[in-house]
């Protein structure tokens, strides 16, 4: 059995860029065999065979692996903000936008962000960078393969123009995942390039210390140009933002200052 589920861990990571020994070892094995036998598989060996020739079942094992929470256009009136008052105005000043998904997770984030830009940019001058500290999720958000739980509040003229239906899936078209690039990122620890006119990080600075907030703030300020935009989650207001070197633009978006001192 051992031998098996070392193969089936090979093969999963050639096949999918996940990497399931990252994971507890008995907790997996458990959730996996549940899975397997529930589609009548006796085997990782067979099972195996199973996702390489089947798409749903290869998604559906994805959806077991990857706890996802996230989803397009979370939070719909935000993203409204963002098209009509904060893009026009950044896109006013430059041609093209340095844009950053921090903490992208799975990968809906970077490809909303696209998705909302191509109304105003063909996808071909759209570049967004993604970044996350687990190689999972990036590996995930790389394939570009949702459930349709994840589209609940993407518009009926984006879902039909970006996305390809497989049974209770939805793939990402070529076009929006071809403009964002995947790469490993700590927060905490890592360095943060500048310059960048929109950075994007929701849903995530509320699980770390007030003082590793005040830290965040602090770099993500710094990596924004004058006048550039810091837009966070719906729980995630910054109370202070000129201690930051930034002001409130719309609810939860914050502009650079141009005479930024933090």
């Amino acid at each position: 059995m051992s031998h098996d589920y070392q193969e089936f861990i090979a093969q999963v990571k050639v096949l999918t860029g996940i990497d399931l020994n990252l994971y507890k070892e008995a907790q997996m094995k458990r959730r996996l065999t549940s899975l397997y036998e529930k589609k009548g598989f006796g085997s990782f060996r067979e099972f195996l065979l199973g996702i390489k020739a089947d798409k749903q079942l290869l998604n559906e094992f994805l959806d077991r692996m990857t706890i996802n929470v996230s989803e397009f256009y979370r939070n719909g009136k935000r993203w409204e903000v963002l098209e009509e008052k904060i893009l026009p105005r950044l896109l006013q000043a430059n041609k093209s936008i340095k844009v950053w998904s921090a903490a992208c997770s799975t990968g809906e984030e970077p490809y909303t962000i696209a998705m909302v830009l191509s109304k105003f940019l063909p996808l071909s001058q759209i570049k967004i960078l993604a970044t996350d500290i687990d190689d999972n999720v990036l590996a995930r958000a790389k394939m570009g393969v949702y459930h349709d739980r994840s589209l609940n509040e993407v518009p009926s003229s984006i879902k039909a123009k970006y996305f390809v239906k497989q049974g209770d899936y939805f793939k990402v078209v070529d076009q929006v995942k071809n403009t964002v690039t995947f790469r490993k990122h700590n927060l905490l620890a890592d360095p943060f390039e500048s310059g960048y006119d929109l950075i994007v990080c929701r849903n995530v600075l509320i699980y770390f210390t007030e003082e590793a907030k005040d830290q965040l703030y602090k770099k993500f300020s710094q990596a924004l140009k004058p006048d550039g935009v810091f837009f966070v989650g719906s729980t995630e207001q910054i109370f202070n933002p000129a201690q930051f070197g930034l002001e409130t633009e719309d609810t939860f978006f914050y502009k650079r200052l141009v005479k930024a001192h933090c």
